[in-house]
């Protein structure tokens, strides 16, 4: 890295643009920083730093960068740093214009600017800049990548502040141990730590939690053996805990089993006294049930004996029952002809109720002569009917023309009404025909401006669209390019690994006798060993692959960034830059005005047909008129005719009514006279003829009673019996018959009338005797199937807990082995002597390279008397690993830095300084710093030692590099040649330059 360029602007204590030419300044080599105290010559280190990473160093960032900007500056002015330089051989330009509040350009007030920042690379065959990012973000992992260190390392490589390494000097192992973590990133290792101690945790967590799902088991094997299992007296996670369970469990389960054997014997015993029981308590419920058999029987008979009397009256009911039934047609017929003949009488009483008085005592020959006499008065009415139908047709078309006339007049009326109106009509759909025809030229017009608007509008939501897109795919090449950064870092990490460990994979190839490939012996007597994660090619081939595909990924995703802002801006040139809702409500009102326009427009059809259809309307209407003036005049001898014929109807029909109210009815009372004689004469013939019928059914049903027994009919139908009656009588014959059947078989039955003749049986005590053999045979096969349960249970059990054990021996030794890890790494077991934690060991080997790369400047500047070194000793109580001490070549004694001078703190700090630059520089990647800093510290010197001092920083220049030393000691402006004097003023501090 060298600088080149540095311009400043309204930053720090600079209120002005100031310029630092680099390239002048390190063309001596060695040139001085220097200025009064406040002038402002670490601000200029700070632009640097800004320049590059965004911030500035140690506390002085605050504010996201609002105190950055020069209380000296012009309201107007923006503060701005920029910063040429050329990284891994690539001249690049920095620059960066923090947050500030500037006025604002309406009205009082300031407003607040986002923080920017510009990225441009020089194209040396073009000769011009180019830009390659506006990104803060990709501007910073660019940096960072190239220069391969972050700021922290940046500020303690190229900004040496020697207070911090003088502190370092004389810190104690913890502090040094902050310091260089940060600077070579060894939180990984501490990672390592964390982990090892985190899964310590976990596997003594699951070992326990395993031992005591194995206790578990054994109480509960305890509890199912009864008291006859004694547990261990040992807690979870101690030793021998699962051999002590195993055993008792074992135990348990031969106990078991012989308890079981006992209560197998137990219950066959049990079954053979509980049958025996059984096959007593069936004999004796067999006689009781013979015994109670004959006695129901017995009584059932008496009840028989008692009843035999009833039966016999039954006997006889239905022996009379079966001789009514021939007189039963006789009977039905009989009362068939009195049902008819009194329904005949009825029928003639009512009729007679409804004739005239003077016809209640006529027979049926009177009362039919009288309805033929009314039937020939009805009959000469006919004629006068005629005349009265006519003369309603008269009336009703009298009527009619009467509402001709009426309607003729509202037609006039109304034609006369319609015809005033017509030219006021005809011009209402004249104006709504010539303003349809505009709205319809208005729509012509707005068509041709629809399309453009719509496909702007279309191009501006696509271009809303495509901005989404476009950040979605930028968002996604920053992700890629991260992927690819750390790809890369893992790469290189593995590379180097492999490369430290080349020798072991060298030394794997060879064989005695045949020369080795590197010095060309044929002895190995001690070739390389590979330790543990080592990196093969393999490893290294793999990280490489996954290194080339995440570039490949990073190059898609440009591409399709690329894709995505060049559609952007395709829809942004067609949309132009007004904002998708003001182009959508112009959209929106065309498209009113269009569809208002083709609304009226539509109109136009409708209004010609309603203009054509008025036209006709007024044809229709003149001829309707006409036509109503000719019906008028011919209605008048019409009406005259009607009223003559009707005079001479009337005469007619007064003679013909009587005293009817009309010819109708009178012929309506003649038709119900005719119709009401005829039917008291049809009534009266059929109750005389029922009459005859019952005479002679009386006489059959008589002659029928007589001949099947009975003294009277009344006699032959007392003993008939419906079918229900019918039916019950002789279900309780049938049931008398089956019932003197059962019983003499039951008392014909031998087994019965045997078990009668034995004494009663005693069922309770028979059944008492086998509910105890019941009870002892449940209570054996209870205890029977509780032991073969406590059986099944504990073979369940210890099962479980042999696979627990088997199940937890990996994890047991898991554990072991991850503890003994965990506490190597933690520094706290027994095998390391030391008592060095893991990150501690890994910083001590870089503090022995930064020991070894300091010594080299420390005894040139201290004319070889003293020697940097790096101590393993436990300082107290504490760990080892980061102690520091400086041999004394005059003393040959080895002691604390502490005990150094102010003088000889100065230079061993310095020389510890420029040996860690060169240790995190190689630790980067070897990326060559040509430009460092160094602030302060060599007022403590005195002649010799400062002469020695700068010659070996004059040496630098050796490796092409250039040393600023920022200092106000007056000594060095004499020494050193060129100059960047820093000037403060009221109005601000300002740069002078000097050059060799």
């Amino acid at each position: 890295m060298r600088l080149h360029r540095l311009d400043i602007t309204a930053f720090g204590p600079f209120g002005a643009a100031q310029t630092v030419d680099f390239d002048e300044l390190s063309a001596a080599g060695l040139f001085l920083l220097h200025g009064p105290t406040g002038a402002g010559k670490t601000s200029v280190l700070d632009a640097v730093c800004y320049a590059l990473y965004g911030s500035v160093p140690g506390a002085r960032q605050s504010g996201q960068g609002l105190t950055l900007r020069s209380d000296h500056a012009a309201v107007g002015t923006r503060t701005e740093v920029r910063l040429e330089l050329t990284l891994a051989g690539r001249r690049l330009e920095i620059t960066r214009q923090p947050p500030w509040e500037r006025p604002k350009r309406r009205g009082s007030g300031t407003t607040l600017d986002k923080a920017q920042t510009w990225l441009r690379e020089y194209d040396a065959v073009a000769g011009s800049w180019k830009d390659l990012s506006r990104s803060h973000q990709e501007i910073g992992e660019e940096i960072t990548q190239l220069l391969g260190m972050s700021r922290e390392q940046f500020c303690q490589v190229v900004l040496l502040p020697q207070g911090d390494f003088a502190r370092f000097l004389r810190a104690d192992a913890e502090a040094r141990g902050k310091l260089l973590g940060r600077l070579f990133d060894t939180h990984r290792f501490a990672e390592v730590e964390k982990r090892l101690a985190e899964r310590r945790r976990v596997t003594e967590t699951q070992v326990r939690e395993g031992d005591a799902a194995l206790l578990a088991d054994a109480h509960r094997m305890q509890q199912e053996a009864g008291g006859a299992m004694e547990l261990p007296e040992l807690a979870p996670g101690e030793p021998g805990l699962a051999e002590a369970v195993l055993s008792a469990a074992a135990v348990a389960r031969s106990t078991a089993r012989e308890e079981l054997a006992v209560a197998h014997c137990r219950l066959s015993a049990a079954e053979s006294a509980q049958a025996a029981t059984e096959r007593a308590l069936s004999d004796v419920r067999e006689v009781a049930r013979l015994q109670q058999r004959f006695a129901q029987a017995r009584q059932r008979a008496t009840l028989l004996q008692e009843r035999a009397d009833a039966h016999r009256g039954a006997q006889a009911r239905m022996e009379r029952a079966r001789k009514a039934e021939a007189v039963a047609p006789a009977l039905e017929l009989r009362e068939a002809a009195e049902a008819e003949h009194r329904r005949a009488a009825g029928a003639e009483a009512r009729a007679r109720a409804q004739v005239p008085a003077t016809f209640a005592e006529a027979g049926a020959a009177g009362l039919a002569a009288a309805a033929r006499r009314a039937a020939e008065e009805l009959g000469g009415l006919e004629s006068a009917r005629r005349a009265e139908h006519r003369l309603t047709e008269l009336t009703a078309e009298r009527t009619g023309l009467d509402r001709q006339e009426r309607a003729d007049d509202d037609v006039l009326a109304e034609a006369e009404s319609w015809l005033g109106e017509w030219e006021t009509t005809r011009a209402g759909l004249q104006g709504r025909i010539e303003a349809a025809q505009e709205a319809a030229t208005r729509a012509e017009q707005l068509a041709v401006q629809r399309e453009p608007a719509q496909k702007r509008l279309r191009a501006a939501r696509l271009r809303d669209q495509l901005a989404g897109d476009t950040e979605e795919a930028q968002k996604r090449a920053l992700v890629s390019e991260k992927q690819a950064i750390q790809a890369r870092a893992d790469w290189l990490d593995l590379k180097e690994q492999r490369l430290n460990g080349i020798a072991a994979e060298l030394a794997a190839n060879l064989q005695d006798g045949e020369p080795c490939a590197v010095c060309g012996a044929t002895e190995h007597p001690a070739p390389a060993r590979k330790i543990a994660g080592h990196v093969d090619r393999e490893a290294e081939e793999r990280a490489l692959a996954a290194y080339q595909s995440a570039e490949e990924r990073h190059a898609q995703d440009e591409r399709r960034l690329g894709v995505a802002r060049e559609a952007l801006a395709a829809a942004t040139a067609e949309a132009g830059n007004a904002p998708t809702e003001q182009l959508a409500r112009e959209s929106e009102e065309l498209e009113r005005q269009y569809a208002e326009a083709r609304s009226g427009a539509s109109g136009l059809h409708a209004a010609n047909e309603q203009l054509r259809h008025a036209e006709q309307e007024r044809e229709r209407r003149t001829a309707v008129r006409q036509e109503a003036a000719v019906r008028a005049a011919s209605r008048v001898g019409h009406r005259e005719r009607l009223d003559r014929e009707k005079a001479m109807l009337e005469k007619e029909l007064a003679h013909a009514r009587g005293g009817a109210g009309s010819v109708a009815a009178r012929a309506a009372q003649l038709e119900r006279q005719v119709a009401l004689l005829t039917d008291a004469a049809d009534t009266a013939r059929t109750a005389e003829d029922t009459a005859q019928r019952l005479k002679a059914t009386d006489a059959r049903l008589a002659d029928a009673a007589f001949r099947a027994g009975f003294d009277t009919p009344q006699a032959a139908a007392a003993a008939l019996l419906d079918d229900a009656a019918y039916r019950e009588l002789q279900r309780r014959l049938d049931a008398w018959q089956s019932e003197e059947a059962a019983v003499r078989a039951v008392l014909a039955e031998a087994d019965t009338a045997a078990a009668a003749q034995q004494p009663p049986a005693d069922v309770t005590s028979a059944e008492r005797t086998a509910a105890v053999a019941g009870r002892r045979l449940r209570d054996a096969a209870s205890v029977r199937d509780a032991a073969a349960r406590r059986c099944t249970e504990l073979d369940r059990l210890s099962a479980r807990a042999a696979t627990g054990v088997r199940r937890l021996a990996p994890l047991r030794e898991e554990y072991d082995r991850v503890a003994r890890l965990a506490g190597l790494a933690a520094g706290t077991s027994a095998d390391n002597e030391r008592k060095m934690r893991l990150e501690s060991y890994v910083l001590a080997g870089r503090l022995e390279q930064v020991a070894a790369a300091a010594t080299v400047r420390l005894q040139r500047m201290s004319s070889g008397r003293y020697t940097l070194v790096h101590s393993d000793d436990r300082a107290g109580r504490g760990r080892s690993g980061l102690g520091l001490h400086v041999v004394d070549a005059w003393t040959g004694r080895e002691r604390d830095t502490a005990t150094l001078s102010g003088g000889e703190t100065f230079f061993a700090s310095l020389a510890l300084a420029l040996g860690l630059a060169d240790v995190v520089t190689d630790e980067a990647g070897g990326v060559r710093l040509d430009t460092l800093f160094i602030d302060e510290g060599f007022g403590s010197l005195d002649d010799q030692t400062l002469d020695e001092v700068l010659d070996v920083l004059d040496s630098l220049r050796e490796r092409d590099r250039s040393v600023g030393i920022v200092s106000h000691v007056a000594d060095l402006r004499r020494r050193i040649h060129a100059q960047l004097e820093i000037v403060k003023g009221r109005s601000g501090s300002a740069v002078r330059q000097r050059g060799q």
